[in-house]
């Protein structure tokens, strides 16, 4: 039953970091147009649609690299907030170099864009930090019995005899 609950804790803590990732991305393209004082007030619901594609782009290509570091951390009760800051930091890296074309002849990636490279993988950090906070500072807690349950105090000297 702990599994179960914990696979709801680890899907939960995984769809917000999501969020956090994507609004994170979302922010740091649309930058250069927040920072125009002269192009007026941003259309919220523009933003809501960008945020929302924002999470679902993270959330489909981050599925199985976080998955990854996700049943790494849970096998071996890894819950240092450093190593998902760095494993959603491979994440963010791993979605953005899947994104790029790889040239097998050269064995390099061709076209990497560095302020992309950053701006995912500084999402992938926060994305790391994020499910840390939920689910991460409790990884493989699961498996260990439940503590003993303490005995009642005993009973005051004066009173009757339980039946």
């Amino acid at each position: 039953m702990a599994l179960i609950g914990r696979l709801f804790v680890i899907l939960f803590g995984f769809f917000a970091a999501c969020l956090v990732a994507g609004a994170v991305v979302v922010g740091a393209i649309m930058f250069p147009e927040f920072s125009d004082l002269g192009a007026g007030p941003v259309d919220p619901g523009a933003l809501n649609v960008l945020f929302g594609f924002g999470f679902i782009f993270v959330s489909g290509f981050a599925l199985v690299p976080a998955l990854i570091v996700v049943l790494i951390t849970e096998a071996f009760n890894i819950r240092g907030v450093l190593t998902y800051a760095v494993g959603g930091g491979l994440v963010g890296l791993a979605c953005y170099l899947g994104l790029v074309p790889f040239d097998p002849a050269t064995l390099s990636f061709e076209g990497i864009v560095r302020r992309h490279l950053e701006i995912l993988t500084g999402a992938g950090i926060v994305a790391g930090v994020v499910y840390w906070m939920i689910a991460g500072r409790n990884a493989g807690l699961w498996r260990e019995p439940p503590p003993p349950l303490r005995q009642p105090p005993p009973l005051p000297s004066h009173s009757p005899p339980r039946s």
